[in-house]
């Protein structure tokens, strides 16, 4: 795959990530790793979440996925490959209504 071809991931985080501001961090953190897509909250508990960038933004921001904010605790983190030709053109980062 070249360097500059986009890189898509479904991604599901488990643990204590519901209203500890996780979605609001992963989105200031995307925008600042230059990731499209979104995240939101899951009946289940679980954050879910659509990112797309270049392969090393997408690596960053799983890094970060891993870890959370401070006042959250990940106990799991999954990631599923998409092709990017299945997202269509993502434009920005934004928290989703919960699903």
């Amino acid at each position: 795959m070249p360097l500059s071809a986009p890189k898509s991931l479904h991604v599901l985080i488990e643990g204590r990530v519901q209203g500890v501001g996780y979605r609001a961090a992963m989105c200031r953190v995307a925008r600042d790793l230059s990731v499209t897509g979104w995240v939101r909250n899951l009946a289940d508990g679980r954050v879910e979440a659509l990112v797309q960038g270049s392969r090393d933004s997408v690596e960053a921001i799983i890094l970060w996925a891993r870890r959370g904010p401070p006042s959250g605790r990940v106990d799991a983190v999954q990631t599923h490959d998409i092709d990017p030709a299945q997202c269509g053109t993502l434009q920005g980062f934004e928290a989703r209504r919960d699903g």
